[in-house]
């Protein structure tokens, strides 16, 4: 993968969420009282724990009050091969920029620089600063853009309009106790789009762990597991350290090594421009 992973499809989906940011970030923030949970209104009971999840997480609220961001994305499988990028974000539109100086994951025939960028309207790549047009490239910069975008706002977006819930239950993993949401999205035309199935912890109210699917390499049987550890950066928590392997869907790894994707020198409230994710 984003380290991968959603369809293009579900991405396009997930873009549904331009909420409003005249918020402050204040109220944003502001733990719900009992009485304005109780007004909720809930599908189910997957549904309300991601909503308590989010109340741990931020919404995509607080992103948006946040503006953008800018970090560094590392992505390293078991044989050593390695993306390095520099990705750039603007949360309302969902705008996405990833400069790579290492990238032997992605298109390794290209040697130096290469910059993708999604501007709102269009995906474009840049190699060594020349535009290029080639479409299959074009088509696994359609993948990476909105898959990075993806994973680095999750949380925040498991509220997105257009998801399903369901609760599988609850477990107990190395003496943690977990419920288990299932979450899906709606299809257009019948065709597949990912599965995410979620353990949140009982006690944090946070996703330990996840699995899901890889519907644009037609991966659906077999789940890959995720697992998460957090850090708190500029008032939020985000998984910044990752890695995931192939599992089954009792969340049961396989012999295989992990894949390990970080994310460091995070920064919110960059000014960044438009005109920064045009080619």
């Amino acid at each position: 993968m984003k380290i991968y992973t959603l369809t293009i499809m579900t991405c396009l989906i997930l873009s549904a969420c331009n909420t409003n940011s005249s918020k402050t970030e204040t109220e944003a923030k502001k733990p719900e009282t009992k009485t304005e949970k109780a007004n909720k209104t809930f599908e189910n009971k997957g549904h309300e724990l991601v909503y308590n999840l989010t109340q741990k997480t931020g919404n995509y609220q607080t992103l948006l009050n946040k503006k953008d961001v800018v970090y560094t994305y590392t992505y390293q499988t078991p044989d050593g091969k390695k993306d390095v990028s520099t990705e750039k974000y603007i949360f309302n539109g969902e705008l996405s920029y990833g400069a790579y100086t290492q990238h032997e994951r992605t298109l390794p025939n290209l040697e130096g620089l290469i910059e993708q960028g999604y501007d709102g309207k269009e995906f474009w790549l840049k190699h060594n600063k020349t535009i290029l047009n080639d479409t299959t490239y074009l088509k696994r910069v359609a993948f990476n853009r909105p898959t990075n975008f993806y994973w680095f706002a999750m949380m925040p977006k498991l509220l997105d309009p257009g998801l399903q819930y369901d609760y599988l239950g609850d477990i107990k993993i190395d003496e943690k106790d977990y419920d288990i949401v299932k979450v899906s999205f709606t299809s257009e035309n019948d065709k597949p789009t990912d599965i995410y199935q979620i353990y949140i912890n009982k006690k944090t109210q946070l996703v330990d762990q996840f699995l899901f699917t890889v519907a644009d390499f037609g991966a659906m049987e077999t789940p890959n597991l995720m697992r998460l550890e957090y850090e708190k950066i500029d008032g939020i928590l985000i998984p910044t350290k990752r890695k995931y392997k192939k599992s089954n869907w009792n969340a049961e790894v396989t012999e295989l090594p992990w894949i390990h994707v970080n994310w460091t020198n995070i920064t919110f409230n960059n000014n960044l421009k438009i005109e920064d994710f045009q080619k």
